[in-house]
């Protein structure tokens, strides 16, 4: 007769137990890295997929008009302003039903500089959001609430108003780039070659509320929230490009106005940061309609995902590419070629890279 203890089913020990507990923890480990590091390929990938639809939609359209999609901020009425270059580019980028709700003959935005609103006749097409605008790897809401209880429908890709060198920042007169106030600018102004000009770039959208932080202090990086510059500048259209500056960091050039200003010691002095909320629609990325610089334009002024902040001042700034992807932001060339350029690029050859007829001579990137 066999006995009952010979027969008894024998289980783990706590030992056994805690080391496949470890073991299945350094798995995880392991695994969880990768996996997230092929979410955000995937992400950047869909990213990259959306750049190269704006570059077709730009050619094409550039093909259809002769020339590339102008901003119009003012629209030549008081207190009135346009629709960005993305809005009129929406037939080219299978939203003609979504354009047929716009009419560019009308004004796009309404009120004082800090109080903006939607014309009542666009505003649901301005709070539809497009998933072509927007990068899967920002975490921003795809939607923001402004002035008014307005809803704006976001965006990540901001098309180049040039360089930002010298006047180059002043978009109410022609700029270094493919779009400015009532630009005409047509493929073949980029006398700099399609393949060496930025004409598109990634931004990250601002979110949240205005804030205000002590001078010299930064909110958590990536940064998401415009930092305002416009104190110590005047907005006043001059006889010459550019703007004049009157204190606060800004100091102006030989022609009386600010030129290649020092971004990094300027903004040091500067407190408060503009979000999604903004009433003036000073955010960045806060709607792909508004034609306002903050909005929906870069410049190449910053390095892709500069520690540097990007200022806002009144109606243009300083800005360059911004993106949630590690090491850098990606770029669209004038060849419809998307290129992803590392953060620590040289800035003067980033600049020129936004420059569509400044002759430069670009070494690698």
């Amino acid at each position: 007769m066999i006995s009952r203890s010979r027969i008894q089913s024998r289980g783990f020990t706590l030992i056994e137990l805690l080391v496949v507990i470890a073991i299945i923890a350094i798995l995880i480990a392991l695994l969880l890295p990768a996996v997230q590091q092929a979410r955000e390929a995937a992400r950047r990938t869909l990213c990259k997929n959306n750049l190269k639809q704006f570059g077709l939609a730009l050619h094409n359209y550039e093909g259809t008009f002769g020339v590339f999609p102008m901003t119009n901020a003012q629209n030549y009425l008081p207190n009135t302003q346009g629709f960005s270059p993305q809005a009129r580019l929406l037939p080219y980028m299978e939203q003609a039903n979504l354009q047929n709700l716009l009419d560019f003959t009308q004004y796009g935005f309404s009120g004082p500089y800090n109080a903006l609103v939607p014309n009542p006749q666009f505003a649901a097409a301005f709070a539809t959001p497009l998933q072509v605008m927007l990068c899967p790897s920002d975490p921003a809401p795809t939607q923001n609430i402004g002035a008014g209880g307005a809803t704006y429908a976001g965006l990540n890709y901001m098309i180049s108003y040039g360089s930002g060198m010298n006047a180059n920042y002043d978009l109410r007169w022609p700029t270094d780039g493919i779009v400015y106030e009532n630009s005409n600018a047509k493929m073949r102004d980029i006398t700099d070659g399609t393949s060496n000009t930025v004409i598109m770039s990634e931004a990250i959208r601002s979110v949240g509320a205005d804030f205000t932080l002590a001078a010299g202090t930064l909110p958590m990086f990536n940064y998401q929230a415009t930092l305002n510059g416009s104190s110590g500048v005047s907005a006043s259209l001059l006889p010459v490009q550019g703007l004049a500056g009157s204190g606060g960091g800004w100091v102006n050039g030989p022609t009386g106005v600010i030129s290649n200003p020092d971004i990094a010691s300027i903004w040091t002095q500067k407190t408060t940061w503009r979000g999604a909320s903004s009433a003036a629609l000073r955010g960045r990325g806060v709607s792909w309609a508004h034609s306002g610089a903050v909005s929906t334009l870069t410049n190449g002024y910053n390095t892709p995902n500069s520690k540097i902040p990007d200022l806002v001042v009144h109606f243009t700034g300083f800005f360059g590419p911004r993106s949630f992807h590690t090491g850098g932001a990606q770029v669209l060339l004038g060849d419809g070629s998307v290129r992803f350029l590392s953060e620590n690029i040289d800035a003067m050859l980033h600049r020129g890279m936004h420059s569509r007829n400044g002759g430069e001579i670009l070494g690698e990137f």
